[in-house]
């Protein structure tokens, strides 16, 4: 059998229309106090409305993984899609779920981001696209400050098998798959604000909250 890494990558995406966002919300905020991160508050808004905000202009849909009861997610008015491989693993499984969900709906491809980035750039997908055409590369990442944030990526649906396959095998950290695929990365400057600042604890939101007065 012929591995994906060995396939010719799938064309780009011509536009970010052609592009399924995945908003990936499946962790437990431990270090917020357990919950939902995504319906923390920060200066009225939540960080879920926050994450829709910036992404929803550059992409042709929309949806939200998480796990649980989906009624707590309806005032957004997004397909919620769980995990599809047990124990919740982590956001691996979130891109799993997100790329079958896209699949069985049409789509080529995916972009995912965390719910915890409220900061994301506008010009996130279509730097991603230009970076996957220009590299002739599987997937395309982002980067700031020279740290890569293998989350925030342009991933195609032909990597439902080896990722299902890598989760099987025990892989639970999405930079040892991405890595070790054929990545482009996108840089984008980390001052005078990182545009993928995450959000890990209460104190996060008030130093967000601060500089953006």
């Amino acid at each position: 059998m012929t591995d994906a890494m060995d396939a010719r990558p799938t064309p780009p995406p011509a536009s970010g229309d052609a592009v399924l966002g995945v908003i990936l919300a499946g962790g437990l905020a431990r270090r917020m106090g357990g919950g939902d991160k995504g319906l923390v508050a920060l200066d009225g808004r939540t960080l879920l409305q926050r994450v829709i905000d910036r992404l929803e202009g550059q992409v042709g849909g929309l949806v939200l993984n998480a796990n649980g009861d989906p009624a707590r997610f309806a005032a957004y008015g997004l397909p919620v899609v769980g995990d599809t491989v047990a124990d919740h693993p982590g956001p691996l499984a979130g891109i799993l779920a997100g790329l079958e969900h896209a699949a069985a709906g049409g789509w080529d491809w995916i972009a995912t981001v965390p719910v915890d980035t409220p900061c994301l750039p506008g010009d996130l997908v279509d730097r991603l696209r230009v970076a996957l055409a220009d590299e002739a590369a599987e997937i395309a990442c982002a980067a700031s400050g020279g740290r890569v944030h293998p989350v925030v990526g342009l991933w195609p649906v032909t990597l439902i098998g080896p990722l299902r396959a890598a989760l099987a095998e025990g892989t639970r950290k999405v930079e040892a798959f991405a890595g070790a695929r054929r990545r482009a990365v996108a840089e984008w400057p980390a001052a005078p604000h990182d545009p993928f600042v995450n959000v890990n604890a209460p104190e996060d939101l008030q130093r967000i909250a601060d500089r953006d007065k």
